[in-house]
């Protein structure tokens, strides 16, 4: 019976380390699919990150050439407003 009794415990002892091993390949797939999760989702923030940098350097532009227009209607009005002005004064 002792050789009995230490197979049985043998087997439980064998039975448990499969279990730990299996939890632990469970785990580590997870592990694993978390982390290609992450990075997925980092690769995803770098490309946001990429179209915002171009669309900001876009409207930066457009607003330089607002700003550019803005300044040429300025100079513009004050042109006519000085020839309306000197022909009134004749």
């Amino acid at each position: 019976m002792t050789g009995e009794s230490t197979l049985k415990e043998v087997l439980a002892r064998l039975a448990k380390a499969l279990d730990a091993l299996e939890n632990a390949a469970s785990a580590r797939i997870e592990q694993d699919q978390d982390y290609a999760e992450a990075e997925a989702e980092v690769q995803r923030m770098n490309a946001d990150r990429s179209r915002l940098a171009q669309e900001l350097d876009a409207s930066e532009a457009r607003a330089e050439r607002l700003a550019d227009a803005n300044k040429e209607v300025s100079r513009r009005l004050v042109t006519a407003m000085e020839t309306i002005r000197a022909v009134l004064d004749r």
